[in-house]
């Protein structure tokens, strides 16, 4: 009777809560990473990457993986020469992202419940790692799925990541006076129960 009980009891609590029991993978379509470069100090150009993914697990531990060859500035030389001199995508494919937030806040987002909080990550760039603070809104969706989204950009320099050396590369291929060495990153990502 009482491995019935304790049975049902389950079935129950994953019937109701069943973010208690899951966790939840990044949905690439509905996502988005982004940011700003301003070259000869007056012009703003934006880039996406297309392909990113990860997933939370119920503990809250947070794994997100950008494709570096993914990016997308809209100019397709460009993005060659990022990928190549920038990135260096052959040696360096993946940008990756790790974080632990609070399971309870996790489990506490049901759908149309938006909070508003902030978070170390690490951040694994070009064969270099820095830990990074972001403001975030994770908004509950209907079938338990979680949308998280930057309410502030993250700063990133390229100086720590070994970047600056391909930035001034790309400056002297395209006869620019200047790139800027920091970028404000902004991301929205959807993640849906798995």
């Amino acid at each position: 009777m009482r491995v019935m009980l304790h049975g049902l009891l389950m079935v129950m609590l994953l019937g109701v809560c069943p973010q208690v029991w899951a966790g939840w993978k990044l949905d690439n379509p509905r996502s988005n990473v982004n940011f700003l470069s301003v070259k000869n100090d007056a012009i703003i150009e934006p880039h996406y990457f297309r392909n990113i993914s990860g997933s939370v697990t119920r503990e809250g531990v947070v794994k997100v993986m950008i494709d570096l060859s993914s990016i997308d500035s809209q100019i397709s030389i460009r993005d060659e020469r990022m990928k190549k001199e920038l990135f260096e995508v052959e040696g360096f494919p993946l940008a990756t992202l790790t974080a632990k937030v609070d399971p309870a806040l996790l489990t506490s987002m049901s759908p149309g419940k938006t909070q508003a909080f902030e978070t170390e990550f690490t951040l694994d760039l070009h064969g270099k790692t820095q830990t990074l603070k972001a403001r975030l809104q994770a908004t509950g969706l209907e079938n338990g799925g979680l949308l998280v989204s930057t309410t502030w950009p993250v700063i990133l320099s390229s100086e720590p990541f070994g970047l600056d050396k391909g930035i001034e590369v790309l400056k002297n291929i395209a006869n620019l006076n200047s790139i800027l060495l920091s970028v404000p990153v902004n991301a929205q990502l959807m993640f849906v129960k798995s």
